[in-house]
């Protein structure tokens, strides 16, 4: 059952999307001054509502995203269904984006900790897991998850 159908996301907070083939979940885990909600997203597509999310949250996820979740959960675009502690309590996680070159291949990589960000040219082994900055919307989200999309893609 929603969370009283309450609109105002909390961190902690499980997000229900539906998708083409069923529903998909994610927990917003960091609220960031300038580009919103973080959620933590999971892949598994349920054809049902699970009756434990805190086995849901405990998985591992297929990517992290910011969100505009306030917006979506007023215009009822997703549902705040359950409310989970974020476990383990997780440091806000280094991001990093990409310039193009003329081709489109990525010329120079830079990181950013949701303070500072910083110029480092290539990536090192295992940054490639590191997401993307970015702000997506719900669309792109379930596109993602339906795809099996992953930050890794993005090398």
């Amino acid at each position: 059952m929603p969370l009283a159908n309450r609109v105002r996301p909390r961190i902690g907070d499980v997000v229900e999307f539906q998708t083409g083939t069923g529903l998909a979940y994610a927990h917003f885990t960091h609220a960031h001054r300038q580009y919103g909600s973080l959620l933590r997203v999971f892949g598994e597509i349920h054809s049902v509502r699970p009756m434990d999310f805190a086995q849901v949250v405990a998985q591992p996820f297929q990517f992290e995203a910011f969100f505009p979740l306030g917006a979506a959960c007023a215009r009822k675009v997703v549902a705040l269904v359950a409310s989970e502690q974020v476990s383990p309590p997780c440091d806000f996680p280094i991001f990093r984006t990409g310039i193009q070159n003329a081709t489109g291949a990525i010329q120079t990589w830079w990181l950013w900790d949701g303070e500072t960000e910083r110029r480092i040219g290539s990536l090192e082994p295992g940054m490639e897991r590191y997401p993307i900055r970015g702000i997506i919307n719900d669309t792109l989200l379930v596109e993602r998850i339906a795809s099996g999309w992953r930050a890794e893609s993005v090398a």
